[in-house]
Formats: structure tokens, sequence, C-alpha cells
């Protein structure tokens, strides 16, 4: 074969890995798939109009549909309440999920049954539900893997456990898209995406 022949070879077979690599990593859309992600972010950047002190102390809290006080939240309480306006309501998927496969969940507070009050609070379950969902997605350095609505976790120093949701707002410099979290000082639109490591990324829209 030509040396020219075999370089452009070369080149179509790199593209073609490309092309299938990236379609993997960011399944094609639909209408409704785009709309629920526009409408998750927008729910979750409009929490950021509220001051809300961070708070992940035990609650009881009504069932279904409950919440803490909307002045108190940590991160997951930003991805519940995006997630309720949207008409998904977490704490009774996860409750649900919990009591029909609950030996599936992390055993890390002592637990011997579902407690509908917090479940839904804790990251690890969180991950653990929509790991079981199907809707896990690669984890990657390129920050155009994560689309608007996706969901990714963090290890924050001292490993603690942290959530938030991507939006369609970029970094300064245009390569990073922001993140809508709760870190410690309320719901933020910040460019954090890879300040800490990621454990997780997931792209779940109410299936």
């Amino acid at each position: 074969m030509p040396e020219e022949l075999r370089k452009r070879s070369v080149k179509a077979k790199a593209r073609s890995r490309a092309v299938g690599f990236l379609l993997a990593v960011t399944p094609l859309a639909t209408g409704a798939s785009t709309e629920f992600a526009k409408d998750l972010t927008a729910a979750a950047i409009a929490q950021t109009a509220r001051a809300v002190r961070y708070d992940g102390s035990y609650r009881p809290i009504p069932y279904p549909g409950g919440d803490v006080p909307a002045d108190l939240g940590v991160c997951t309480d930003v991805v519940i309440r995006a997630y309720r306006l949207v008409g998904v309501d977490l704490q009774q998927r996860v409750h649900e999920d919990m009591k029909s496969a609950f030996s599936a969940y992390p055993k890390l507070w002592g637990l011997s049954r579902p407690d509908a009050n917090i479940d839904h609070r804790r990251v690890p379950n969180l991950q653990t539900y929509f790991r079981r969902r199907g809707v896990e997605v690669p984890v990657t350095k390129d920050p155009q893997t994560y689309a608007r609505g996706d969901l990714v976790t963090w290890r924050l120093p001292g490993n603690l456990p942290h959530i938030g949701i991507v939006t369609d707002r970029r970094s300064h410099d245009g390569q990073r898209p922001l993140i809508v979290h709760n870190i410690g000082a309320g719901p933020q639109v910040e460019d954090m995406l890879f300040r800490f490591p990621i454990t997780g990324h997931y792209r779940y829209r109410g299936e």
C-alpha cells in the first residue's frame, strides 16, 4: 500500500474509534430527554437564589414527597429538590428500591432496614440507585463527555462523598461545564468538575 493511502487508512480508523467512543459515553439524546435535562438544570440553578444553611442532620420528614426545611440542606438535597421539581421523587424511588433490594445498598450506617427519612439524602445510596437503574456513564477527563443534567459524584478530602449537577454554563475559558452543588456555603454554580477525584457519572432522566 502506498504510504499516503496507508496514512489515510490509519486516520480513518482513528476517527472511527473516536466517534464510537463518544457515542458510547454520550448517547444520542431524544427530544424528551433533552427537555428533561434542560428543566432539571434550571431547577438546580434556581436553588442558588435561596440562602441554605449546610445541615445534614437526621430529621423525620413526610413520605412520599418529604423534605427538610427549605433553608437547610446538603449536596444531596440540591439533587433531590431539582428532580422533585421535574416530577421525580427520589425519596420514594430510592426507598422502594431499597425495600426490594436492601442487601444491594451500602452498609455504612448500621441500619437493618430502609429509612425513608434519610436514605435518599446519602450519596452512596444515590450512587447505588443510579447504578441499579443502568444510567452510569464512564468517568473521563474529557469535559465534553459531561452533558447538561448529568450527575457527578466526587471524593472530598477526609473521604467524604459529594454530588452535583452538570449545567450548560461554561467556565471562563469555555473548557468545562459549571456544576450546581452545595459543598458548605449553600447551592452554588461553580467551576469544580475536576477539582476533586470523580467517583461516579450518571445520566438519570427519571426513567
